[in-house]
């Protein structure tokens, strides 16, 4: 005689379903922060910072929406697709910080957790640099040497976080990654700055 398993399902079957519609919820919103994100980084390399400004607040609604979702939820709270979403999030607001050389946000100042915040401020240094190489094709040194200064800093307090790789979403490969842009934002820079002098010599100036 099969067992009677009804009562089972019947136990289990809203739980898992409530655990389902929230996480749903949430990954669909995080696909739409990501993308946010990365238009709003994209804003602020054209100057466009009240649009910039306009999706990043559209991606921190979206990003308050799926953590209260989550909320009863831990085991899915501290999945991937959340974690991914707050990194991008953070950088596109530590990115509009540092072009604006304003105070970095803090991570309660963004509401996202150390480990993605941490990650996203590695990644900054990528849009540091592509800031640096426009700079520098604008004739706009100083700007140039400012942002490389940002980003020796911040590559600097990543390196001396050294924590395992599970307590920090992998930082110690941000962190190298930011580094050898940083190496050769330097040489970009040094090369720029030479070949400014040079002309200036052989100009008379």
């Amino acid at each position: 005689m099969s067992p009677d398993l009804e009562p089972l399902s019947a136990a289990v079957r809203p739980g898992l379903d409530d655990k389902f519609a929230a996480r749903e919820t949430a990954y669909h919103h995080s696909r739409r922060i990501i993308r946010l994100s990365a238009n709003a980084i994209r804003s602020l390399h054209r100057g466009e910072i009240a649009a910039a400004a306009a999706l990043t607040d559209e991606a921190d609604g979206l990003l308050r929406q799926a953590e209260e979702a989550l909320a009863a939820h831990p085991d899915i709270r501290y999945a991937g697709f959340l974690g991914d979403a707050s990194k991008e999030y953070a950088e596109a607001r530590l990115t509009a910080a540092v072009f604006a050389g304003e105070p970095l946000p803090l991570p309660e100042d963004l509401g996202v957790d150390a480990a993605p915040y941490l990650n996203g401020l590695g990644e900054t240094v990528g849009e540091m640099r592509r800031r640096l190489l426009d700079m520098l094709r604008a004739g706009d040194l100083a700007e140039g040497e400012r942002l490389l200064e940002g980003m020796n800093a911040i590559t600097d307090l990543l390196a001396d976080l050294d924590y395992p790789d599970g307590m920090t979403g992998g930082l110690r490969r941000t962190t190298d990654v930011a580094r050898a842009l940083v190496e050769r934002s330097r040489a970009d820079l040094t090369n720029t700055v030479v070949q400014e002098r040079l002309r200036r010599q052989l100009g008379g100036e």
